[in-house]
């Protein structure tokens, strides 16, 4: 996992190198600066290794004067190498067959990716910027004077920087011709697939989830996995555990918290090596303002989720460099409470497509920043997008709660011979629930509310729809913790939105 950053339209090799200086949590192990040739511009990447450990360094530099940087696992790249030709490859990177697919094909190529990926890509005097059809993996522009900046996280944005915006997910931008969007989360067929029994609906989400997992392992360095307990991380461990002999999960809690009884519980079941940390109140106050800075949010709902994140990836951090997380199951499976509310079919299946297209500025943007802020890659098997395909393209009565289980009775029913029995029926919690934190953050919540004049500070900003004294306060250490707010604050998602 890497950070990238750049100018369109001048040189500026120290001001991308500063900006690479705020990305260095996202790449610590090496920095490239690039001014491709024949184009006003200058491309600047901070790498994590993970694959190509001595020879995958950035940017990447192919026929013609082309350059890249990219951030992100390509979990096809073997495939696309042997197609695209083995010869023409200098690296062992799983980056560089996108270098090659955009020199040979253009933006469209893109399509032919499956994995988690930004990038930044110059030839012939155009730049073309890429996301992920899910937006895994974040990428910023914005205008500074008449130049264009990029960027992997708002925070590195020099001062001066105006209109940012994420370049869509599943979209690639061109300095020539514009958007090219390759992909989108498919709308409901008009007319059913032929009928398949459950039991072969069952059959599907597991081989497609087992396919998505053992694609997710690539690496040169060591793997393991998030594990609170719940069915969504537990699945993903007991898929990995037969690839991977000494696996490593990690799960934090307040004392006490279900999480960590679960988790333990899945972890001897599966014999993992299992690390756990216990939080401490006092210490959550104490980071709460890294947290904040780090989320590039104040979203309520996102801030109480991203506390025992941060601690999580902290935790594993010291033991590994990727990790795979259940993020996804939720959106993919009718998993929220409010789902039991939809009770029309069309209903449900549209807010699954919508909330699947809307992660990359909310969960996904959680769980990118807090395991980068420690220097980790996180992988998210369940949104791969043929996973994706095949789970909708299940009748939605299959989905829907109650059918076969309060929640997610696809996915319970397609792993209930991996996991213990209290495992796979175990009721649904929110990970800050899980975890103890969300009683904590509404003890806080109380202290806030104390202390910060609610309908002053909502009057100082208008604009905002602060929901309550707990955002108020996330919102004041965001803004307190920057020189330059305004990129970030232009781009805040509201969850309760969603």
């Amino acid at each position: 996992m890497c950070g990238i950053a750049g100018v369109w339209g001048s040189d500026q090799p120290a001001l991308v190198s500063t900006m690479l200086n705020a990305l260095h949590h996202r790449g610590p192990d090496a920095r490239g600066l690039g001014e491709p040739l024949g184009a006003p511009a200058t491309l600047g990447h901070t790498r994590l290794s993970i694959v190509d450990l001595t020879g995958g360094d950035q940017p990447l530099l192919g026929p013609g004067g082309a350059t890249l940087v990219a951030n992100g696992e390509v979990y096809n790249a073997a495939g696309l190498r042997a197609e695209l030709g083995p010869e023409r490859f200098s690296t062992h990177s799983d980056n560089e067959p996108i270098l090659h697919l955009l020199s040979d094909f253009g933006p469209d190529a893109t399509s032919r990716l499956r994995g988690m990926y930004a990038f930044a890509f110059v030839r012939d005097g155009e730049l073309l910027l890429g996301r992920d059809p899910i937006g895994i993996k974040p990428l910023y522009i914005g205008r500074r004077g008449d130049d264009l900046v990029l960027s992997s996280e708002l925070k590195a944005f020099p001062p001066g920087v105006e209109k940012t915006e994420p370049i869509a997910p599943g979209t690639v931008w061109s300095s020539r011709s514009g958007v090219h969007r390759y992909w989108s989360v498919p709308e409901a067929a008009a007319v059913p697939t032929e009928h398949r029994s459950t039991e072969q609906q069952v059959a599907t989400v597991r081989e497609e989830l087992d396919r998505a997992v053992r694609s997710q392992l690539m690496s040169d360095v060591p793997v393991g996995a998030f594990l609170s307990g719940g069915l969504d991380s537990s699945a993903i461990v007991a898929l990995m555990r037969p690839h991977i002999d000494e696996l490593h999960t990690f799960s934090v809690g307040l004392p006490g918290s279900p999480d960590l009884a679960a988790a333990r519980l899945v972890a001897d079941h599966l014999g993992t090596v299992h690390h756990e940390y216990l939080l401490d109140p006092a210490e959550l106050r104490a980071m709460l303002p890294a947290i904040v800075f780090a989320l590039e949010s104040f979203d309520q709902d996102l801030v109480r989720s991203a506390v025992p994140t941060y601690f999580t990836a902290r935790l594993a951090s010291r033991h590994v460099k990727v990790i795979l997380t259940g993020e996804g199951a939720d959106e993919l499976f009718a998993g929220y409470t409010y789902h039991k509310a939809l009770v029309d079919d069309a209903a449900l299946d549209a807010d699954a497509r919508r909330s699947i297209a809307e992660l990359h500025h909310i969960n996904l943007q959680r769980v990118d920043r807090l395991t980068m802020a420690h220097s980790l890659e996180a992988r998210v098997p369940f949104l791969d997008i043929d996973l994706i395909e095949a789970a909708l393209d299940i009748p939605v009565a299959l989905r829907r709660p109650g059918v076969l289980a309060p929640e997610k009775g696809l996915l319970r029913a397609a792993v209930s011979d991996l996991l213990p029995h209290d495992i796979v029926w175990r009721d649904k919690s929110q990970f800050d629930q899980g975890t103890g934190t969300a009683e904590f953050l509404e003890t806080m919540a109380a202290e806030f509310a104390g202390h910060i004049d609610v309908d002053d500070y909502r009057r100082r900003h208008p604009d905002t729809r602060l929901r309550s004294a707990e955002e108020c306060r996330y919102h004041e250490l965001l803004v307190d913790s920057l020189a330059d707010p305004e990129p970030i604050l232009a781009n805040v998602a509201r969850w309760a939105e969603r």
